[in-house]
C-alpha cells in the first residue's frame, strides 16, 4: 500500500528548491523538431496564435523552438508545459485558455483524435540503428516466409521506410504499419486493422492470428496495450536504446487474469467513481453518458470525478466508492492500481461486468470509442428483466449472492420507494446517498458545528509562521 495516504509534510516544507540547470541545446533543432513542416502548417492554416505542447523531457528546448517558430511564421507561440492529463494526449483545454487556434504537439503521442483544434504531431526523430535492427529481426525470424507485422513507437516512425527497404526483399510476407493521425477516412475493408493510430492490411487467409508482431521501441505502455489487444499474436521487440532484440516473455494470460479479476470486483461494486482522464479525446462525453446509463441500469450508483492525473492520495479521499473506472486514451487507461485503495478498471472491463449481453471473447479493448453505438465492438443492452425472473449469481470473491439482471431504463423520476420517507408523521422528499450513508457509519464525522452556541468575538491576531515552526515556538529553553 502506498505511503502517500498519511504524511506530516515536514519533508516538503523543508525542501530547498534550486534553479534548474538548462539542458544543453540540441545540435539539430530544425531536424529534430521538423521546423520546416511545422512552419508550413502554421502559415498554410493562417493561424495567429499557436500552442506548443511539450512533454517534460523536451521542455529544455521549448524557448528556443518557440522563438524560431515565431520568427518563421510571425504567429504568437504559447508553450504548454504541465499538461492536465497524460502528455501523450493533446491538451485542448490548456490551449483554449490562451485562445490558441491550433496545437503543435511534440514528443510521444497516443494519436487519439481530437475534438476541436487542428493538431500537428511532431514526434521528435529519435536515432535508430537500422542495420542493427535488421540484424535483430533476422535473428528472431530466421525463416524468410514468416508472416510478421512491424509496429514502431512514433519517435522511430521516420526510420521505418529505410527498414522496410532492407527487409522487404528478403521477407515477402512482412507488413509495415502506417501512422494515422486522427480518424482514417472511409470505412474499414476486410483484412484492414486500424488501432492505436496504426493502419495495416492483413492478407493471410487465417487473418491476424497467423502473424507475429515485431515492435521497434522501448518497453512501455504502448507495447503493453499492443500485446493485450493482439494477444493471439506472439510478440518480439527491438529496443533502439540498448540495441538488443528479444522475444517478449510477458505472460499476457497472467495479465488478462489480473484484468478479469478486476471485472469480478466491478460486478460486486455498489458505488462506482467515473474518473475523467481526458478532455481532448473525441467521444469522451458520449462514453461518460454511456457509462452512467450502464451503471444506472445495473442498479449501481455512480459519481463523476475530475481529479486530473489520478494517484493513490487523490482517490483515497473517496472512501465510499467501491471501484473506479478511468476514461482516458488507449495508452493511459491501463492503470496499475495495485497501490490504490480501490481498484481502477477500464470502460471495457466495466461493460464486461455490467452488460449481460457482452461476453469475454479473448479480445481486449483499450479504446473506449470501440464501445460506443456504431462502433465495431458495440453491444446493445438487453431488455430489462424483472427481479423475480432474474437468475442469481454468486460472487467469486465474497461468495455472496448477487443480482445480475438489468433494471428499467433511466427515468427522470426515481422510484417512490427510495425517494419518500416518513419523518415525524410528515412526508419529506429525501434521496438516499451512498456518501451520506457511509458518513453515518463512521465513528468520527468531523468537527461539531454547534450553531448558535458559540459566542461571537472580534478577530484577533493569531500565531505566525508555518505549522511545524511558529515564530513563538522554540524560544524557551527547557
Amino acid at each position: 500500500m502506498a505511503t502517500a495516504f498519511s504524511s506530516d509534510g515536514e519533508a516538503a516544507l523543508r525542501r530547498e528548491l534550486r534553479a534548474a540547470v538548462a539542458a544543453a541545446p540540441r545540435s539539430d533543432l530544425d531536424g529534430f523538431y521538423e521546423m520546416g513542416r511545422a512552419a508550413a502548417f502554421v502559415r498554410d492554416g493562417g493561424f495567429r496564435k499557436v500552442a506548443l505542447q511539450f512533454p517534460d523531457e523536451l521542455l529544455a528546448d521549448a524557448v528556443e523552438v518557440a522563438g524560431r517558430m515565431e520568427a518563421a511564421t510571425g504567429a504568437e507561440m504559447y508553450v504548454l508545459g504541465d499538461t492536465t492529463y497524460g502528455s501523450c494526449c493533446v491538451d485542448e483545454v490548456a490551449a483554449e485558455h490562451v485562445g490558441a487556434e491550433a496545437v503543435l504537439h511534440y514528443g510521444p503521442a497516443c494519436l487519439s483524435p481530437c475534438r476541436k483544434l487542428p493538431v500537428l504531431h511532431i514526434f521528435g526523430q529519435q536515432p535508430l540503428d537500422v542495420r542493427r535492427c535488421t540484424e535483430a529481426f533476422r535473428e528472431l525470424y530466421p525463416e524468410q516466409q514468416s508472416c510478421v507485422v512491424v509496429l514502431s513507437d512514433v519517435v522511430y516512425a521516420h526510420a521505418m521506410g529505410e527498414l522496410e527497404q532492407q527487409l522487404c526483399p528478403e521477407y515477402p510476407n512482412i507488413i509495415f504499419s502506417r501512422l494515422v493521425c486522427g480518424d482514417a477516412p472511409g470505412p474499414t475493408v476486410p483484412g484492414e486493422e486500424r488501432k492505436f493510430g496504426r493502419q495495416f492490411m492483413v492478407e493471410a487467409a487465417g487473418g491476424l492470428q497467423d502473424y507475429a508482431m515485431f515492435y521497434v521501441g522501448a518497453e512501455g505502455l504502448a507495447l503493453t496495450s499492443f500485446m493485450l489487444t493482439w494477444n493471439c499474436c506472439p510478440f518480439s521487440s527491438f529496443n533502439p536504446i540498448t540495441g538488443c532484440g528479444r522475444r517478449e516473455t510477458l505472460n499476457v494470460n497472467r495479465a488478462l487474469m489480473r484484468r478479469l479479476y478486476l471485472v469480478e470486483r466491478a460486478r460486486d461494486a455498489n458505488v462506482v467513481g467515473i474518473l475523467v482522464g481526458t478532455l481532448g479525446v473525441a467521444g469522451y462525453l458520449t462514453v461518460l453518458q454511456h457509462l452512467r446509463e450502464l451503471l444506472c441500469r445495473a442498479g449501481k450508483r455512480s459519481y463523476t470525478l475530475a481529479v486530473g492525473k489520478p494517484n493513490p492520495a487523490k482517490l483515497a479521499n473517496f472512501l465510499e466508492v467501491d471501484i473506479f473506472v478511468l476514461v482516458a486514451c488507449a495508452q493511459n487507461s491501463l492503470l496499475d492500481s495495485s497501490d490504490f485503495y480501490r481498484p481502477v478498471v477500464t470502460p471495457y472491463e466495466l461493460e464486461l461486468a455490467c452488460n449481460p449481453a457482452r461476453e469475454w471473447t479473448g479480445n481486449y479493448l483499450t479504446d473506449f470509442r470501440d464501445l460506443l453505438p456504431g462502433a465495431c465492438a458495440h453491444v446493445e443492452l438487453p431488455p430489462a428483466v424483472p427481479a423475480a425472473e432474474a437468475v442469481p449469481d454468486v460472487s467469486l470473491i465474497t461468495g455472496k449472492m448477487r443480482a445480475t439482471h438489468l433494471c428499467g431504463p433511466l427515468t427522470s423520476q426515481p422510484p417512490p420507494s427510495t425517494t419518500l420517507a416518513c419523518r415525524d408523521q410528515t412526508w419529506a422528499l429525501t434521496e438516499i446517498s451512498p456518501a451520506a450513508s457511509f458518513l453515518e457509519s463512521r465513528s468520527w464525522r468531523g468537527l461539531e458545528q454547534q450553531l448558535g452556541q458559540t459566542p461571537v468575538s472580534k478577530a484577533v491576531q493569531g500565531r505566525r509562521g508555518i505549522a511545524i515552526a511558529y515564530e513563538d515556538e522554540g524560544c524557551e529553553q527547557p
